[in-house]
Protein backbone atom coordinates (compact mmCIF):
# COMPACT_ATOMS: atom_id res chain seq x y z
CA UNK A 1 0.00 0.00 0.00
CA UNK A 2 1.20 3.45 -0.76
CA UNK A 3 -0.19 6.59 1.04
CA UNK A 4 0.49 10.19 1.02
CA UNK A 5 0.49 13.06 3.67
CA UNK A 6 0.69 16.19 3.21
CA UNK A 7 1.10 18.76 6.11
CA UNK A 8 2.88 21.57 6.99
CA UNK A 9 4.13 20.19 10.61
CA UNK A 10 6.11 17.40 10.98
CA UNK A 11 4.96 16.42 14.14
CA UNK A 12 1.41 15.80 12.41
CA UNK A 13 2.73 14.07 9.77
CA UNK A 14 4.43 11.58 11.85
CA UNK A 15 1.62 10.51 14.39
CA UNK A 16 -0.38 9.97 11.16
CA UNK A 17 2.22 8.10 9.44
CA UNK A 18 2.54 5.99 12.98
CA UNK A 19 -1.33 5.28 13.01
CA UNK A 20 -1.61 4.18 9.81
CA UNK A 21 1.41 1.93 10.09
CA UNK A 22 -1.72 -0.08 11.86
CA UNK A 23 -3.55 -1.03 8.59
CA UNK A 24 -1.24 -3.20 7.25
CA UNK A 25 2.91 -4.09 7.31
CA UNK A 26 5.01 -2.37 4.41
CA UNK A 27 3.34 0.16 3.77
CA UNK A 28 5.37 2.98 1.49
CA UNK A 29 4.81 6.40 2.80
CA UNK A 30 5.24 9.46 0.68
CA UNK A 31 5.36 12.60 2.58
CA UNK A 32 5.34 16.22 1.90
CA UNK A 33 5.12 19.77 3.66
CA UNK A 34 3.91 22.39 0.62
CA UNK A 35 1.80 22.40 -2.46
CA UNK A 36 4.56 21.88 -4.21
CA UNK A 37 6.13 18.64 -2.63
CA UNK A 38 2.65 18.15 -2.79
CA UNK A 39 2.21 18.03 -6.49
CA UNK A 40 5.72 16.50 -7.20
CA UNK A 41 5.31 13.41 -4.94
CA UNK A 42 1.51 12.60 -6.10
CA UNK A 43 1.11 9.88 -8.47
CA UNK A 44 -1.48 7.56 -10.10
CA UNK A 45 -0.65 4.45 -7.88
CA UNK A 46 -1.39 6.09 -4.78
CA UNK A 47 -3.92 4.06 -2.99
CA UNK A 48 -4.87 6.96 -0.64
CA UNK A 49 -3.63 10.54 0.08
CA UNK A 50 -4.27 12.16 3.25
CA UNK A 51 -4.07 16.44 2.33
CA UNK A 52 -3.85 19.44 4.83
CA UNK A 53 -5.98 22.62 3.83
CA UNK A 54 -3.77 25.03 4.96
CA UNK A 55 -0.19 24.67 3.68
CA UNK A 56 2.60 26.44 2.15
CA UNK A 57 1.51 27.49 -1.61
CA UNK A 58 -2.32 27.01 -0.91
CA UNK A 59 -5.16 28.93 -2.41
CA UNK A 60 -8.08 28.09 -0.85
CA UNK A 61 -8.67 24.33 -1.99
CA UNK A 62 -7.14 24.69 -5.48
CA UNK A 63 -4.63 22.13 -4.35
CA UNK A 64 -7.15 19.87 -3.63
CA UNK A 65 -8.60 20.21 -7.32
CA UNK A 66 -5.72 19.85 -9.22
CA UNK A 67 -5.30 16.27 -7.24
CA UNK A 68 -8.63 15.73 -8.13
CA UNK A 69 -7.69 16.23 -11.63
CA UNK A 70 -4.49 14.90 -12.25
CA UNK A 71 -5.04 11.77 -10.35
CA UNK A 72 -8.98 11.06 -10.17
CA UNK A 73 -8.87 7.72 -9.25
CA UNK A 74 -6.62 8.34 -6.33
CA UNK A 75 -8.88 8.41 -3.00
CA UNK A 76 -8.33 11.83 -1.46
CA UNK A 77 -8.99 12.44 2.26
CA UNK A 78 -8.62 16.05 3.61
CA UNK A 79 -7.06 16.17 7.27
CA UNK A 80 -7.81 19.78 8.78
CA UNK A 81 -7.86 22.13 11.67
CA UNK A 82 -11.38 23.68 10.66
CA UNK A 83 -14.32 22.60 11.69
CA UNK A 84 -16.46 24.90 9.94
CA UNK A 85 -19.59 22.64 8.05
CA UNK A 86 -19.54 25.30 5.37
CA UNK A 87 -15.73 24.39 4.63
CA UNK A 88 -16.42 20.55 4.79
CA UNK A 89 -18.86 20.74 2.51
CA UNK A 90 -16.82 22.58 -0.12
CA UNK A 91 -14.38 19.69 0.46
CA UNK A 92 -16.85 16.75 -0.28
CA UNK A 93 -18.04 18.13 -3.36
CA UNK A 94 -14.95 18.55 -4.62
CA UNK A 95 -14.90 14.79 -4.49
CA UNK A 96 -12.73 13.86 -1.77
CA UNK A 97 -14.20 11.12 0.32
CA UNK A 98 -13.74 12.00 3.62
CA UNK A 99 -12.92 15.27 5.93
CA UNK A 100 -11.35 14.31 9.37
CA UNK A 101 -11.03 17.30 11.50
CA UNK A 102 -7.72 17.44 13.37
CA UNK A 103 -9.51 17.55 16.70
CA UNK A 104 -10.46 13.85 16.50
CA UNK A 105 -8.86 11.26 18.16
CA UNK A 106 -6.05 9.39 16.22
CA UNK A 107 -8.71 6.15 16.08
CA UNK A 108 -11.54 8.25 14.37
CA UNK A 109 -8.74 8.66 11.54
CA UNK A 110 -7.65 5.38 11.77
CA UNK A 111 -11.60 4.09 10.95
CA UNK A 112 -12.60 6.76 8.71
CA UNK A 113 -9.31 5.90 6.53
CA UNK A 114 -10.63 2.49 6.54
CA UNK A 115 -13.88 3.19 5.23
CA UNK A 116 -12.89 5.25 2.42
CA UNK A 117 -9.97 2.26 1.50
CA UNK A 118 -13.08 -0.03 1.25
CA UNK A 119 -15.21 2.51 -0.81
CA UNK A 120 -17.09 4.37 1.39
CA UNK A 121 -17.17 8.09 2.31
CA UNK A 122 -16.73 9.75 5.80
CA UNK A 123 -18.32 12.48 6.83
CA UNK A 124 -17.98 14.05 10.01
CA UNK A 125 -20.61 13.59 12.25
CA UNK A 126 -20.30 17.71 13.06
CA UNK A 127 -21.22 18.39 9.50
CA UNK A 128 -24.61 16.54 10.46
CA UNK A 129 -25.89 19.29 12.68
CA UNK A 130 -25.16 21.88 9.84
CA UNK A 131 -27.16 20.17 6.56
CA UNK A 132 -27.77 22.67 3.58
CA UNK A 133 -31.22 23.94 3.22
CA UNK A 134 -30.47 22.02 -0.59
CA UNK A 135 -29.96 18.69 0.93
CA UNK A 136 -33.59 16.99 0.69
CA UNK A 137 -35.39 20.42 -0.28
CA UNK A 138 -38.35 18.42 -1.45
CA UNK A 139 -39.25 16.73 1.98
CA UNK A 140 -38.50 19.99 3.58
CA UNK A 141 -41.16 21.64 2.04
CA UNK A 142 -43.30 19.19 3.14
CA UNK A 143 -41.64 18.42 6.92
CA UNK A 144 -40.38 21.88 7.74
CA UNK A 145 -36.41 23.42 8.02
CA UNK A 146 -36.75 21.46 11.68
CA UNK A 147 -37.31 18.14 10.08
CA UNK A 148 -33.62 18.52 8.61
CA UNK A 149 -31.38 20.09 10.86
CA UNK A 150 -31.00 18.49 13.82
CA UNK A 151 -32.02 20.11 17.31
CA UNK A 152 -33.45 23.07 15.59
CA UNK A 153 -37.12 24.16 16.96
CA UNK A 154 -39.05 20.83 16.64
CA UNK A 155 -36.34 18.71 17.85
CA UNK A 156 -37.26 15.39 17.34
CA UNK A 157 -40.55 15.52 16.10
CA UNK A 158 -39.56 16.82 12.26
CA UNK A 159 -37.24 13.84 11.84
CA UNK A 160 -39.79 11.50 12.64
CA UNK A 161 -42.33 13.20 9.88
CA UNK A 162 -39.46 13.10 7.46
CA UNK A 163 -38.81 9.73 7.69
CA UNK A 164 -42.61 8.91 7.62
CA UNK A 165 -42.79 10.62 4.16
CA UNK A 166 -39.46 9.11 2.91
CA UNK A 167 -41.02 5.32 4.05
CA UNK A 168 -44.20 6.73 1.82
CA UNK A 169 -41.95 6.97 -1.56
CA UNK A 170 -39.67 4.23 -1.09
CA UNK A 171 -39.72 0.35 -0.79
CA UNK A 172 -38.64 -1.50 2.16
CA UNK A 173 -35.54 -2.50 0.42
CA UNK A 174 -34.91 0.88 -0.62
CA UNK A 175 -35.17 2.01 2.95
CA UNK A 176 -32.81 -1.05 4.13
CA UNK A 177 -29.99 0.12 1.12
CA UNK A 178 -30.49 3.75 3.03
CA UNK A 179 -30.00 2.52 6.38
CA UNK A 180 -26.87 1.22 4.92
CA UNK A 181 -25.75 4.11 3.12
CA UNK A 182 -25.87 6.16 6.13
CA UNK A 183 -23.81 3.79 7.88
CA UNK A 184 -20.99 4.85 4.73
CA UNK A 185 -21.26 1.89 3.58
CA UNK A 186 -19.77 1.12 -0.18
CA UNK A 187 -22.32 -0.76 -2.81
CA UNK A 188 -20.71 -4.04 -2.69
CA UNK A 189 -20.82 -4.48 1.24
CA UNK A 190 -24.60 -2.84 0.93
CA UNK A 191 -25.47 -5.97 -1.31
CA UNK A 192 -23.36 -8.38 0.50
CA UNK A 193 -25.73 -7.18 4.01
CA UNK A 194 -28.33 -7.77 1.58
CA UNK A 195 -27.92 -10.44 -0.73
CA UNK A 196 -28.58 -8.52 -3.58
CA UNK A 197 -25.73 -7.41 -6.90
CA UNK A 198 -23.93 -3.70 -6.82
CA UNK A 199 -26.50 -3.28 -10.17
CA UNK A 200 -29.10 -3.86 -8.30
CA UNK A 201 -27.97 -1.80 -5.15
CA UNK A 202 -27.28 1.11 -7.67
CA UNK A 203 -30.78 1.09 -8.96
CA UNK A 204 -32.14 1.72 -5.50
CA UNK A 205 -29.81 4.08 -4.75
CA UNK A 206 -31.19 6.11 -7.90
CA UNK A 207 -34.45 6.17 -6.62
CA UNK A 208 -33.33 7.14 -2.95
CA UNK A 209 -31.36 10.27 -4.66
CA UNK A 210 -34.19 11.23 -6.22
CA UNK A 211 -36.52 10.71 -2.85
CA UNK A 212 -33.87 12.78 -1.39
CA UNK A 213 -33.40 15.31 -3.96
CA UNK A 214 -29.98 14.65 -3.73
CA UNK A 215 -27.06 15.19 -6.21
CA UNK A 216 -24.77 12.37 -5.41
CA UNK A 217 -23.65 9.81 -3.26
CA UNK A 218 -21.85 12.28 -0.58
CA UNK A 219 -25.02 14.54 -0.09
CA UNK A 220 -26.79 11.37 0.12
CA UNK A 221 -24.90 9.79 3.00
CA UNK A 222 -25.34 13.56 4.36
CA UNK A 223 -29.02 13.64 4.41
CA UNK A 224 -29.42 9.75 5.67
CA UNK A 225 -27.04 10.17 8.33
CA UNK A 226 -29.24 13.20 9.12
CA UNK A 227 -32.52 11.20 9.00
CA UNK A 228 -31.49 8.44 11.08
CA UNK A 229 -30.29 10.84 13.70
CA UNK A 230 -33.24 12.41 14.12
CA UNK A 231 -35.10 9.16 14.00
CA UNK A 232 -33.12 8.54 17.01
CA UNK A 233 -33.24 11.77 18.50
Amino acid sequence: MKILIADDHRLVIEAVKAKLSELEPGIEFVLAMSVDELLAGATDDLDLALIDLNMPGADGQAHIDEIRQRHPAVPVIVLSGYEDPAIMRSALERGVLGFIPKAYSPDVMLSAVRLVLAGGVYVPPMMLTAVPPGIVAGMAQQAGSEAIVRGTGGGGGGGTQTLEHLRSVLTERQVEVLQLLSQGKPNKLIGRSLGISEGTVKIHLAAIFRALNVRNRTEAVVAAQALTEAQQA
